[in-house]
């Protein structure tokens, strides 16, 4: 596992990978206690570190608004 301070260093796609591990391991209830709190503290910065890249990639398209040339001009929200 890596460690918090390096998860800016992993993708979507590693983060949510990890993030279904942890979560089979917990459903299964085969893990100790202390180790059941260590992997639900690494799944819940692995969420959070998520949520920032979608959010982050949700910012980038907000930002680009195609005019009838296919050229990027102004901004327009995702929902707009």
């Amino acid at each position: 596992m890596t460690t918090e301070a390096n998860l800016a260093d992993v993708s979507f796609e590693k983060a949510v990978a990890e993030l279904e591990s942890i979560v089979a391991r917990l459903e299964r209830g085969d893990v100790a206690l202390e180790e059941s709190i260590a992997i639900y503290e690494r799944g819940e910065a692995l969420k959070k570190h998520c949520e920032q890249l979608l959010a982050a990639a949700e910012n980038r398209i907000e930002k680009i608004r195609l005019d009838r040339a296919g050229k990027a001009q102004g901004t327009e929200p995702l929902d707009g």
